[in-house]
């Protein structure tokens, strides 16, 4: 595996890729890698013959008091897992070399409807940096497949809506969420959980386990079911930011006639804001 910093570097590299005709995925992190993004980039190899990921922390998509500057940075150990992993090339840019204008002049990229509300209301302006770093990566890389884990699900129903609505030739798949044995959905933020926390975290996941089973049982009183849940949560240490049953595919809130549902939360624990879903099927 290489590693290159410069749009120029990657460009280069991407067209000797092409070339040599091999099809290329793209799976885009912010690193501090965990298994959940080393079955990301396994999972590109199954799909294509050149893999790329990028490690960019992007400061855009950070609000002014989240942990931009404490957001853990591991470059070694990152390169280490993506070259295990079987990724051919890594682009780790500088913020001078994705905004060489600065952020305050950068065109940005926003996207209606499916961004809006659940982590659209807790981060303003969030996703909009999301979409704007996907868009220019997306334009850098120009890879055929890109691959994005599902625990963001909203982030990734925002980059389906994105390469649709502005026709980006790229497949995007979603990949499922990994787990700790205890079903602690895997994530960067999970490192600053003090032990204490992190017997209490997995609750997050069968709270929402619990109101899927409700669901497929026929409860269809759902304000009571979050309701009783954001309960639960908070009796356990969780201060619920959102917990909201919505449409699977628009994410618009959901009405008694969808069959497809998807249950969305994140709540802190301690300093972490966890994130966590889980998709319901009604017959």
């Amino acid at each position: 595996m290489i590693t290159v910093k410069t749009v120029r570097e990657l460009r280069a590299a991407v067209q000797r890729a092409r070339n040599e005709g091999k099809r290329i995925a793209f799976v885009p992190t912010m690193g501090n890698l965990h298994a959940g993004h080393v079955s990301l980039v396994e999972m590109a190899g199954q799909r294509a013959e050149f893999v790329i990921a990028s490690i960019f922390v992007n400061p855009l998509q950070f609000g002014p008091s989240e942990d931009l500057d404490s957001y853990p940075r591991t470059l070694l150990d990152d390169q280490e897992k993506l070259h295990e992993a079987g990724c051919q090339l890594l682009f780790a840019p500088s913020v001078e070399e994705m905004y060489p204008d600065g952020m305050a002049l950068q065109t940005q990229v926003q996207v209606s409807g499916v961004s809006e509300g659940l982590c659209g209301s807790s981060r303003p302006g969030h996703f909009n940096g999301v979409a704007t770093v996907v868009t220019k990566l997306f334009n850098m890389v120009q890879p055929d497949i890109a691959i994005f884990g599902e625990k963001d699900f909203q982030q990734l129903a925002v980059i389906r809506k994105l390469t649709r609505d502005l026709n980006l030739p790229v497949q995007i798949i979603g990949g499922a969420t990994v787990r700790a044995d205890d079903g602690l959905a895997l994530s960067s933020r999970n490192g600053y959980l003090s032990a204490a926390e992190r017997e209490i975290a997995p609750r997050l996941q069968a709270t929402l386990q619990e109101m899927a089973s409700a669901l497929r049982d026929g409860e269809q009183d759902f304000a009571r079911l979050i309701k009783n849940a954001k309960a639960r949560l908070t009796r356990s240490g969780f201060k619920v930011d959102y917990l909201e049953i919505r449409n699977a595919e628009t994410l618009q809130p959901a009405s008694l006639g969808d069959r497809e549902l998807v249950i969305l939360a994140a709540a802190f624990l301690g300093k972490p804001r966890l994130l966590d879903n889980v998709p319901v099927s009604l017959l």
